[in-house]
């Protein structure tokens, strides 16, 4: 850990001076207000102008406490009198600082990371679509959906799991405790070859370190917060991942691989995806993270999606990959490319997989750094892509499902399970 602070919180001031149109350009993408841009440079403004007044106080006041040393008698009271009025001033100037940097603080924190120039406009339904992989597969028999697949199994339990936890809970029980294992498992065994480095986190975190993410924004309500402790329940092992190295200096590239529990509390969701294992309260995942220098974060996005693709593959269903529309990033990533994979029973491509590039919006926050060619701090890039989740368990059950309620399991997760059919025990 250094010593040294950095003390820009969230987007970069001097970029966000020189060109302000760009974070006008990105704010009106995301259908966010762009009079913010506005508000923030006049209260950069005042800050700066505080400083330089506080600044100046200061060294006057420096400069008058030698003049006072060298005076006597009457003089010297009256340079006192004067002393105690500059004093004064000295503290309505630190008073005007104090409040214009945090006036500043509270601005900068409202404003989303920049999107990248290449990401669609719009919102949720605005994505554009990059590609198709694989043939959706034309049944001879009327398909199950994944949940009646479980039940037949002996797989999911959702009613128990409601009986314990309420609605959007539910057991992985048998061969789908099994299945949950070996495809987490199967992404473990990806992401090490690769050169990540596994970690299991920490499922709760402190406040500064979900804020440093950028997930107390417009979706605050959807995590779960512990008031008695002051904690959090991460919805993703991105959040501990990217406190990890929170006011250090880097000695290089960092990947990981975090498998953790995750946690959401779906509000507003309500309604939909109600029934089996789509859309719940908690699930597991193995997620991928990266450190990079700026420069790199690009490169590295195109990495992990091919990772992700890579997965995919392994589990033999039809996907396609998406661009996120600006308005459906989320407060962090820059850009994020989806893979969807097909659910024959939905008749519909389902979210599977996820990629962001974060820039250096979540470093800032976190004071994560690197040392350039010249040995000086420079705020790292961080990047996030999800490997395998619960919610994998639906599109292998019901795109690999047979007539006769059994399932076949994909080649590369067999020697992860031990099996070559799921069958009813």
């Amino acid at each position: 850990m250094d010593g040294e602070y950095y003390p820009s919180p969230v987007i970069d001031l001097k970029a966000l001076r020189e060109n302000p149109e760009a974070v006008r350009a990105s704010q009106r993408a995301r259908g966010e207000d762009e009079t913010v841009v506005d508000a923030l440079l006049s209260a950069d403004e005042r800050r700066r102008a505080a400083i330089a007044r506080a600044d100046a106080l200061r060294g006057e006041q420096k400069a008058f406490g030698k003049q006072v040393g060298r005076a006597k008698g009457e003089e010297r009271d009256a340079l006192l009198a004067k002393g105690k009025e500059l004093a004064a001033e000295v503290k309505t100037a630190e008073a005007e600082q104090s409040a214009a940097e945090a006036e500043l603080a509270e601005l900068h924190r409202a404003v989303p990371n920049v999107v990248h120039p290449d990401a669609p406009e719009g919102g949720e339904d605005d994505y554009v679509v990059l590609k198709h992989v694989g043939e959706q597969r034309e049944f001879d028999f009327e398909p199950a959906d994944h949940l009646d697949i479980g039940l037949r199994l002996g797989a999911i339990d959702m009613e128990r799991g409601a009986k314990v936890s309420g609605s959007r809970f539910y057991f992985l029980t048998g061969i789908g405790a099994q299945l949950e294992l070996a495809l987490l498992n199967m992404a473990v065994a990806q992401a090490t070859a690769a050169g990540f480095k596994l970690m299991i986190t920490p499922t709760l975190v402190r406040p500064e370190i979900m804020a440093g993410t950028g997930f107390l924004g417009a979706h605050a309500s959807e995590i779960y917060r512990l008031e008695a402790d002051d904690l959090y329940l991460v919805g993703t092992s991105e959040v501990p991942l990217a406190g990890y190295h929170a006011d250090e200096i880097l000695d290089g590239p960092k990947r990981y691989a975090g498998w953790s529990s995750c946690y959401r509390r779906e509000a507003g969701s309500y309604g939909k995806d109600t029934r089996g294992i789509i859309r719940v309260h908690q699930f597991n995942k193995v997620e991928m993270f990266s450190y990079v220098k700026p420069e790199d974060a690009e490169a590295e996005h195109a990495r992990l999606l091919a990772w992700e693709e890579e997965m995919l593959a392994k589990i033999e269903v039809p996907y396609r990959v998406i661009d996120t529309a600006a308005g459906d990033l989320g407060t962090s990533a820059a850009r994020k490319f989806d893979c969807e994979a097909w659910i024959p029973t939905q008749r519909a491509y389902r979210e599977l997989t996820s990629t962001s590039n974060c820039t250096t919006f979540q470093a800032r926050r976190l004071n994560v750094r690197y040392r350039d060619e010249n040995g000086k701090p420079q705020i790292a890039a961080t990047l996030n892509g999800t490997l395998a989740t619960t919610r994998w368990i639906v599109a292998i059950l019901e795109n690999h499902q047979r007539a006769d309620g059994s399932v076949v399991v994909p080649q590369a997760l067999r020697p992860f399970l031990g099996l070559d059919v799921l069958e009813a025990g």
